[in-house]
């Protein structure tokens, strides 16, 4: 039970300092209420205070930190505030995992597919040590295996998949590799040097997804949702370019500037009829054949 009560007190601190940060007195108040509330004693001192912290970094890589001048304690996110987010994300989800008995009356999983994840850990440390890499590899649309010797530079994220960047030695070309279609991975001793002109965040600046043109075809593009899916494009925009041009009881016009991709018109695709593609004419046009395409099929 005290370990129980341990990761929920753990999940309270977080919580508070989430919310702003506060001194050592605040956090033990915090703490006494939620004691009272849940009967349950999550009173400390300062000393297991700053223990539990430790524990906190340890287990879930939060780092609680002291701020000297306001003599109060807050959660660091200076750093790489998107890391910070998915962290405290992937905290909430440990604590919900440890905390339910009994998940399947309570949580219903999405049944999937590997993602490839098993993986990640020896494609961290051939990053980390810029180790060349091989794997059988099996792109989506073609059955064929292949043997790839990759150097590897990081690992992105897409919606809930997650994918290898690197250059292909064969063709010295910078690929994207899906981690879910590699296999018999391999970390070598051979070193490689990540080229200075290449950056993570600026690779995929313009880009809606993984998919990277070769070509320089930058657009700007104006699109309009309908009031109700404005909402949800304002809490989570469609890309880091997204700009409001207007936002009212009628519509949500914003802009963009990016590559039109197939991952790009498969995502505007997605929303139906909420959305109405303004600028440019080639994509509207694009669009709309689409539309009219998957119409035809009924």
């Amino acid at each position: 039970m005290s370990r129980k009560v341990a990761l929920i007190r753990y999940k309270h601190i977080v919580n508070k300092l989430r919310r702003k940060p506060s001194d050592f007195n605040e956090i033990a108040n915090y703490l006494e209420k939620q004691s009272e509330i849940e009967d349950y004693d999550y009173t400390i001192s300062k000393r297991t205070f700053k223990r539990d912290a430790e524990d906190i970094f340890s287990l879930y890589s939060i780092e609680i930190k002291y701020d000297f001048t306001q003599k109060v304690y807050y959660i660091d996110d200076e750093g790489d505030p998107a890391k910070s987010d998915r962290l405290l994300e992937a905290f909430d989800t440990l604590y919900v995992l440890n905390m339910a008995e009994d998940l399947s009356n309570y949580i219903h999983f999405e049944r999937m597919k590997p993602k490839g994840t098993e993986n990640m850990y020896g494609l961290i440390h051939a990053i980390k040590n810029k180790l060349q890499i091989r794997f059988d590899y099996e792109k989506y649309w073609d059955e064929t295996i292949t043997n790839r010797l990759v150097e590897p530079y990081c690992l992105k994220e897409f919606k809930n998949r997650w994918y290898l960047i690197g250059k292909n030695v064969k063709d010295g070309q910078t690929k994207t590799f899906a981690l879910d279609r590699m296999a018999a991975l391999e970390i070598g001793r051979t070193k490689f040097a990540v080229p200075t002109t290449f950056d993570k965040n600026n690779f995929f600046k313009y880009s809606y997804g993984i998919i990277t043109p070769k070509e320089d075809n930058l657009e700007e593009v104006i699109l309009l949702f309908d009031p109700e899916q404005g909402k949800y494009i304002k809490s989570l925009p469609l890309h880091t370019s997204q700009e409001i041009l207007v936002d009212n009881e009628k519509e949500l016009r914003i802009k963009l500037k990016l590559y039109i991709t197939h991952d790009f018109v498969m995502e505007l695709l997605s929303y139906g009829n909420n959305v109405k593609v303004l600028q440019p004419v080639s994509l509207a046009n694009r669009m709309r054949d689409e539309h009219l395409k998957a119409f035809q099929q009924y």
